[in-house]
């Protein structure tokens, strides 16, 4: 119902309302933290060049570094993404982390929010949330996204789809392709840790996921790539050392 254009409008309110709310999302100043970025917007252009992304040209694809320590990552229609310092800190490896930008890449150009959104709340409440006449409606969004919402944003359906993407992406570039995969299996090791499930507040863990990665990494080849844990230590290194 909305057009591509719609979705980079929207997207771009949704951001600018949290870059308005630095207590709540402590965004990494671009301008002290360049190497972070710098690595974190080589990792986005390694995927966008593909070719697998539809959108991959009409979409901003900005990313922005929340410095918390929660183990999370969102977009926003239009391909804007977020990520924690926790979640980036917590990986092992970059192909963990390709794994989660391109499952988050996936949702934005498979339009998931937007098609969510509009069976959750309307057209017309979200033609009122871009003309900016619902910021209720977008404060509840942005807790959904940003996993500080106990209730489930995307459908089953929507994640099988976005992980079986993150797949395609990754299978294209040096990284291993199965990244996302590693990603699930170390969550699922850390069960004491209190923030452990904030990811799956917002990203519902079926049993079979891991098992469906790693089925269509195989119909790809199978071709084995890269995780690069020792060069990863660069991007950790260049964080905030706080957390």
């Amino acid at each position: 119902m909305f057009t591509v254009s719609q979705d980079v409008e929207f997207g771009e309110q949704m951001t600018q309302e949290i870059l308005a709310n630095p207590t709540e999302y402590p965004i990494l100043s671009r301008r002290d933290y360049p190497e972070a970025y710098a690595y974190i917007e080589d990792m986005r252009d390694k995927l966008l060049a593909t070719g697998e992304i539809k959108y991959a040209d009409e979409f901003d694809w900005d990313v922005y570094i929340i410095d918390q320590d929660v183990l999370n990552a969102f977009a926003v229609p239009g391909g804007t993404t977020f990520y924690y310092t926790g979640l980036i800190k917590f990986l092992d490896n970059e192909a963990s982390l390709a794994g989660v930008m391109a499952h988050e890449f996936a949702h934005a150009d498979k339009r998931h929010s937007t098609n969510r959104m509009t069976k959750m709340y309307g057209v017309q409440t979200l033609l009122s949330v871009i003309a900016g006449e619902e910021t209720t409606v977008m404060e509840n969004l942005l807790l959904q996204l940003g996993g500080k919402s106990t209730e489930l944003f995307f459908s089953r359906d929507d994640e099988y789809e976005a992980d079986e993407s993150a797949v395609r992406y990754l299978y294209k570039t040096d990284w291993d392709a199965r990244g996302v995969a590693y990603f699930f299996e170390k969550m699922g090791t850390e069960a004491d840790n209190p923030d452990w499930m904030v990811y799956f507040q917002t990203h519902p863990n079926p049993s079979d996921r891991i098992e469906k990665i790693h089925e269509h990494h195989q119909k790809l080849g199978g071709n084995v790539g890269d995780v690069f844990s020792e060069r990863y230590q660069e991007l950790k290194n260049s964080l905030p050392q706080g957390n």
